[in-house]
This record gives C-alpha cells, structure tokens and sequence, in this order.
C-alpha cells in the first residue's frame, strides 16, 4: 500500500491532511517537525511526503535537503504544503528536491490533483 509521511506543525492540517490521503487509498503517519519527520524515514521511506515549511525544532527546507541525502532518499515523492507563496520560496523547494508546491488552505480537489499530477495516483 502507498503511504504518505504528514510533516506539519499543526495538528488540525495533519488531520485534515490524513482524512483525504487516506480517502485516496494511502495510510499515513505523521510528524510534527522535519526532525521528528526524518528519524521516521530513517526507519523506513514512505511513497511520498506532504511537507510544511514553517515548522520548529527542523524546517521543511533542511528535513528535505536531509531526506534527499539519504540512501533511497530521492526515492520519496515530496509535495510542498506551505502559506509560503513567494517566487524566491518555490524556486527554492523545487531546487532542493520538492516534487510540487501547493498553497495552504487545501482540499481534497487540490490534494488529488496534485498527487495525480507526480503520478501517485490515477488522475
């Protein structure tokens, strides 16, 4: 089954996140920080990552110059979640490895089209 690793500092978008993933099929574990996101894929690598920027402790950017470091770590399909919508911001994600980039509030629409898009289900 594909799974999909949750890394947000907000427990109500992890929740609302893990509600539509596993709506599309995908069992979900959550993080609250990229470090806490990074220990998880050391133990084992999800299907893809739905990411935060603005987090403490480890923010998205560094968990996922980390992530793409790692051994198989090029392997996770790592979509962006972020209020973050500046040029200089997505140019950033996008060169450090992020697959996509979609802008907070989501829904369920938005959440499928863009996993449809990298591929992660039928569109």
């Amino acid at each position: 089954m594909k799974s999909c690793l949750i890394v947000d500092d907000s427990k109500v978008i992890r929740m609302v996140a893990k509600k539509i993933l596993q709506e599309m099929s995908f069992e979900t574990e959550e993080a609250e920080d990229g470090q806490g996101a990074l220990q998880l894929c050391q133990d084992h690598l999800p299907t893809a990552v739905l990411l935060d920027w603005n987090m403490p402790v480890m923010n998205g950017i560094e968990f996922l110059r980390a992530l793409r470091a790692m051994p198989g770590g090029d392997q996770p399909v790592v979509v962006f979640c972020t209020t973050e919508n500046d040029i200089e911001h997505i140019q950033e994600a996008i060169e450090a490895g992020a697959n996509e980039y979609i802008m907070k509030p989501f829904d369920s629409e938005i959440l499928q089209a863009k996993f449809a898009q990298v591929g992660l289900i039928e569109g």
